[in-house]
């Protein structure tokens, strides 16, 4: 099973750092990460897996969006499966 994060707000030191960090004790891994910096604008996104997520997913989603908030930024978790049926055709 894997999940799509995003994360974009102002860019600031410790971004993926913090979010990398969240997702590490929670039992994720990143699969895959591609993160821009456009002006003072932050993006980025993951593909992890959640195959060995110790808390339930929705648990992991309020987490990561609650520390997105202490950092005013926004950060969307979405199950692939959500993912995929969103865009297909």
């Amino acid at each position: 099973m894997k999940a799509v994060i995003t994360v974009t707000g102002k860019d600031n030191v410790g971004i993926i750092a913090g979010v990398s960090s969240i997702c590490a004790e929670k039992g994720v891994n990143i699969l895959d990460i591609t993160q821009s910096v456009l002006g003072d604008f932050f993006a980025m996104i993951m593909l992890a897996d959640i195959q060995e997520l110790n808390i339930p997913f929705a648990e992991f989603v309020d987490v990561l969006s609650e520390y997105g908030h202490s950092r005013s930024l926004e950060i969307h978790t979405m199950h692939e499966d959500i993912f995929n049926t969103m865009h297909h055709i």
